[in-house]
């Protein structure tokens, strides 16, 4: 799914690239924006989620009067609007897409990027490692390959690149 959404270098963003940014682009100028449309949706987004302006401003981790600000559609920092977006739940760069005539994305209807689980084994990865360093340094004491294989394991398991297999 393509929003139509852009800025000013005129590039379109995919819903998966709104999902992962927090904002999709570091020059959008909100000024040229609908932000009377905005301040109606985050109004009424904070009086079903908060009990008051002071609460979701604490939440959001901004002032009440910057969030008093959006709700009556003055232009504010972009990471302002990245705070606001996540106390009310949405998906970074919501703002953006309310402000263009769209409708938020509720972060609660999509999971929480994450990269795919790593699909090697320790066993795989210490074999892998083995024939590589004996291929590339065949000269090698066994001892050294040995310590090779041990540390680039060991890396591997740091990043999160090895599949638990218990």
């Amino acid at each position: 799914m393509v929003v139509d959404l852009e800025c000013r270098q005129n590039r379109p963003f995919t819903l998966m690239e709104l999902v992962g940014t927090g904002w999709p682009c570091q020059d959008v100028d909100m000024a040229t924006r609908d932000l009377g449309r905005l301040a109606q949706r985050v109004r009424a987004h904070r009086l079903e989620q908060y009990p008051s302006r002071d609460a979701a401003a604490a939440a959001a981790g901004v002032t009440r009067n910057t969030w008093k600000r959006v709700e009556e559609g003055y232009e504010v920092r972009e990471s302002t609007y990245v705070k606001i977006e996540r106390a009310l739940g949405w998906v970074g760069g919501s703002s953006l897409v309310i402000a263009e005539g769209g409708e938020p994305f509720l972060a609660a209807e999509f999971p929480p990027y994450a990269p795919a689980a790593p699909e090697v084994s320790e066993e795989e990865a210490r074999k892998a490692a083995y024939e590589a360093a004996r291929a590339a340094m065949p000269g090698a004491p066994i001892g050294e390959v040995d310590d090779f294989v041990d540390k680039f394991v060991k890396a591997l398991r740091r990043v999160g690149q090895l599949r638990d297999d218990d």
